[in-house]
């Protein structure tokens, strides 16, 4: 059990590290259907995970690392 609470202390701890740096990327798409037909458009927006998502997910990985080493 402790190396599974360390293995996903990691895991959670490389993601948030990595939200800071890596955009998402957000598609979105508008169109139309007529009959059989699809005629739209889809755009791309990359944007950053907030902040605090970030710091969350940090220090509940690092949580994770503790508490699988002490037990």
């Amino acid at each position: 059990m402790k190396s599974l609470m360390m293995a996903v202390g990691i895991i959670v701890l490389v993601i948030g590290v990595l939200s800071f740096f890596v955009p998402v990327p957000r598609y979105h798409h508008e169109g139309v259907r007529v009959g059989d037909t699809h005629i739209g458009i889809t755009t791309e927006h990359h944007e950053q995970l907030p902040v605090a998502a970030g710091v969350v997910m940090v220090v509940v990985g690092a949580g994770l690392i503790i508490a699988g080493r002490s037990s």
